[in-house]
């Protein structure tokens, strides 16, 4: 049997963002036993599969009660578990060991948000940066639209948009049309079904979201002009250490997050979807106009470092990564703030020099969406990236060109001729 967790074992567990942790095959993890499936879901497995316990579809309000029941507990539970983090995990968080500096849970007077809306945010000392990623994929050709704005209060400080065209054959010398006909075929043979995702494909979504992750960065470091930068997600990402099994994008990487983490330091960065369960559950137990300082993602990142660069054409980049994250990992503290009743706790990751001024301008700006307690200044670069590159804008303008071509429905995907 797995050995339990004591509870000072839990508040040293290194955060894994969505941005960061790795995916594995089914095949890769152990197998459930049913008894795990039980625990987790009160009813075995065999009990979910038997279609006599499902309930016809016009029953669901018949289903209601139950729902409420099992809300109601959940949440009288949670409130259990609160009591014991801030009576118990808490203290420790400061001076557990290998604590970073200025670990701890610290409550911030209203009037302190107030100077920082009027002396920091709304004079645009504070810039953020979110971009989108779409792709348009037909059999002849893939089109991916990376674009990335930049805003703050004073309004929208910039877009930078870039297309990249993928096509399984360009255009061959010294080969018969045979040849060069195989060798298409050969190339598709290897990929996925049209507008699927699949790790089959070497451009795959891992490979665009990590160009996606250093553009957003770049423009965060090199095209904005504000003293404080705002950026979605993790500082260091699995892609972008990884690269996305692109080695010029991790040499590229490196370069670019040194200078952002170590010259500039004046960052926050706030994810929207961490898989840190056991740091949103130190968040979920702070109350209104607080935030914790709980740990470094060095051990998280060390894992990365360690897990692969092994195949042919890695060369030494390994080593230097694992350098870099040596290096970097204890500069950057992880840490979780509330701002209201009504929100959730949110994660966030800043410079170990400057974590306390980084949660107090994290948290002002996500004050000003009491129901979401989440960055409004991201959310704004998020729509206007949405508005200026979403699928939609990429859609019509390649519907036309193939429509330009002489063939405006021949090459759509089923989906989108339904």
């Amino acid at each position: 049997m797995k050995k339990a967790m004591d509870i000072a074992s839990l508040i040293s567990l290194q955060p894994a963002s969505d941005e960061t942790a790795p995916s594995t095959m089914p095949s890769d993890q152990p197998a459930f036993r049913d008894d795990d499936y039980s625990a987790a879901h009160g009813e075995s497995l065999r009990q979910t599969l038997d279609l006599d316990t499902w309930r016809p579809g016009i029953d669901l309000t018949q289903m209601y009660a139950v729902l409420e029941q099992e809300v109601a507990e959940a949440v009288r539970k949670e409130g259990e578990y609160i009591h014991e983090i801030r009576t118990k995990i808490f203290p420790r968080l400061r001076l557990r060991p290998g604590a970073p500096p200025g670990a701890g849970v610290f409550q911030v007077p209203v009037g302190r948000l107030e100077e920082v809306h009027r002396q920091v945010l709304f004079n645009g000392a504070v810039e953020a940066c979110d971009g989108t990623v779409v792709t348009h994929d037909t059999l002849p050709v893939t089109i991916t639209q990376i674009g990335v704005c930049l805003v703050s209060y004073r309004g929208d400080q910039g877009s930078w948009v870039h297309r990249i065209f993928r096509r399984d054959l360009r255009a061959s010398s010294g080969k018969s049309a045979v040849e060069e006909t195989l060798e298409l075929l050969e190339h598709r043979n290897r990929r996925t079904g049209v507008d699927q995702k699949s790790p089959r494909d070497r451009l795959t979504e891992l490979a665009r979201r990590g160009i996606l992750e250093y553009a957003e960065r770049a423009v965060l470091l090199d095209r904005s002009d504000a003293r404080w930068r705002l950026g979605h997600g993790s500082p260091v990402t699995f892609q972008l250490l990884t690269g996305s099994g692109m080695l010029e994008l991790v040499q590229a990487s490196l370069v670019l997050l040194r200078r952002l983490i170590l010259d500039h330091r004046r960052f926050v960065f706030v994810p929207s979807a961490p898989s840190a369960r056991e740091i949103l559950t130190i968040g979920n137990a702070l109350r209104p106009l607080e935030y914790a300082i709980v740990d470094t993602p060095l051990d998280a990142l060390l894992s990365v470092a360690d897990g692969g660069y092994r195949g042919e054409g890695w060369g030494p980049v390994g080593k230097d990564v694992k350098c870099f994250v040596k290096e970097v990992g204890p500069r950057i503290v992880v840490g979780v703030y509330r701002v209201s009743h009504l929100a959730p706790a949110q994660m966030f990751y800043a410079h170990v020099d400057h974590a306390h001024d980084a949660a107090l301008i994290a948290m002002a700006d996500s004050a000003l969406q009491e129901h979401r307690g989440f960055p409004l200044l991201v959310d704004l670069a998020d729509k206007l990236c949405t508005a200026s590159f979403g699928g939609e804008t990429l859609a019509a303008s390649t519907r036309l060109a193939y429509a330009a071509a002489g063939a405006p429905y021949r090459y759509l995907a089923e989906r989108k001729t339904r």
